[in-house]
């Protein structure tokens, strides 16, 4: 029997209770937040989009030429290297710092005369064909404007508070649906002291609203899916979890391979000590990288792994290998470089390529499982962020069965991957763990 002051009967402390009235406030804060982020990383994608079409079709169409020939890769790639240089060269704030040095979700706000460099280099970037998503860079300028404009628009709000609104009101826009943006900003909140004084959702009432708002506007406007459309995935079976398991490890391997080369080939692209020089030489060869792999290792490659999925069995095994380490090499290039841009949506492909080519080695591995767990393995080596990869490979085939299997494959794989170097480098240029 206990006595009072024994410690093993002294129930757990509870947390303080939070009342509506202090969520409230920050109710229509967050909406404005999610439109406003939704609406900039929609119009930076029309621009680039329509960029992208004068630089890929029309030029070339008018010259009479290939739009991915090999010699219109290399100069067009090129081009956008002396076109991004001369932006982080020139623009107020050199388009932010350098990006090898920022992760997924920063917690300082950029200034704001930095951000519109900063967008000018995103969308020169995306529509000339680096291996690099949006991602970082519209989360970096939506946390700036959101903090700039919010402190003045509300003064007596607390500044803390805009960064994490903005940022994921942004992936919420960028995935469009709130359940990434609350993955991600949980697994930043976990051991950290929490900004609200109450339960986990208390503080993430504020940030899964603006990841709302940012979803359904995209969603109304965009209509996004990331639903590959691959080959219908029924009950699981033993041979499913092993090649799950498996592919899930080696991806993981795979990508831990360009992590430990990372700092070594921005230490290399850091000796020519000028972007002029950096990223016109980075675009160079990310055109031969591109010549090697084909126009489908080009850009961030969403749509392109779209393409790989529509066709699992349209490819050699040897193809698909060629493929993804290509487009491996072109994602630590233009990481490393200069270029500004995201990892996500580039290891994606990445991940997709290397399980439809484990598919094309052993067709007793199901596409599905191939792909899903592929991207799993390659994201947590390429993001270390657990929740993000498991969404995103889950996302990926229209099956809940797929997210059984994602969660047992991520243990062995997050064992390889925890602990060691990650795809962010600190200031000084050495790794980050």
């Amino acid at each position: 029997m206990t006595t009072p002051g024994d410690g093993a009967s002294a129930a757990p402390a509870a947390l303080p209770s939070v009342s509506a009235r202090t969520l409230l406030p920050v109710v229509v804060p967050a909406l404005a937040v999610g439109v406003g982020c939704s609406l900039l990383f929609l119009a930076i994608s029309a621009v680039a989009e329509r960029l992208e079409d004068v630089w890929w079709k029309d030029l070339p169409g008018a010259l009479g030429i290939g739009g991915y020939s090999s010699l219109w890769m290399i100069a067009v790639l090129t081009l956008t290297g002396v076109l991004v240089g001369l932006v982080v060269w020139k623009a107020p704030g050199h388009a932010g710092p350098d990006p090898a040095t920022l992760g997924l979700g920063e917690s300082e706000p950029l200034r704001a005369h930095v951000v519109p460099g900063l967008l000018v280099a995103n969308v020169l970037m995306l529509a000339g064909g680096p291996s690099l998503g949006p991602e970082n860079p519209i989360i970096a300028a939506n946390a700036a404007l959101a903090f700039w404009l919010g402190t003045r628009a509300v003064p007596k709000a607390p500044g803390r508070m805009w960064v994490p609104l903005a940022t994921a009101a942004t992936l919420g826009a960028l995935f469009g649906t709130p359940v990434a943006a609350a993955l991600v900003v949980s697994e930043a909140l976990a051991g950290k002291p929490l900004p609200v004084k109450g339960s986990l959702w208390d503080n993430l009432f504020g940030p899964l609203l603006a990841a709302a708002a940012g979803a359904l506007t995209t969603t109304l406007l965009a209509s996004p899916s990331f639903d590959l459309g691959l080959p219908p995935f029924g009950k699981p079976g033993w041979d499913d979890l092993l090649a799950a398991v498996v592919l899930a490890c080696l991806a993981a391997a795979l990508g831990m391979l360009a992590v430990c080369l990372f700092p070594y080939v921005h230490h290399a692209f850091g000796q020519l000590r000028h972007p002029m020089l950096m990223l016109p030489l980075g675009g160079l060869v990310l055109g031969l990288l591109g010549a090697l792999g084909g126009h489908l290792t080009l850009f961030k490659g969403l749509h392109e792994v779209g393409e790989l999925a529509a066709d699992p069995d349209g490819w050699s095994a040897g193809r698909f290998a060629v493929m993804a380490v290509v487009k491996l090499a072109a994602l630590v290039i233009a990481a490393s470089c200069g270029f500004r841009g995201g990892r996500i949506f580039p290891a994606v492909f990445i991940g997709a390529a290397f399980g439809l080519c484990a598919h094309a080695l052993v067709p007793a591995v199901n596409p599905s499982v191939g792909v899903s767990a592929g991207v799993l393995g390659m994201l947590l080596a390429i993001t270390r962020q657990g929740w993000i990869s498991l969404f995103t490979a889950a996302v990926l085939v229209a099956s809940p069965a797929i997210l059984a299997l994602m969660c047992i494959a991520s243990l062995p794989a997050w064992l390889l991957v925890t602990g060691r170097p990650q795809m962010q480098l600190k200031q000084d240029g050495s790794s980050l763990r």
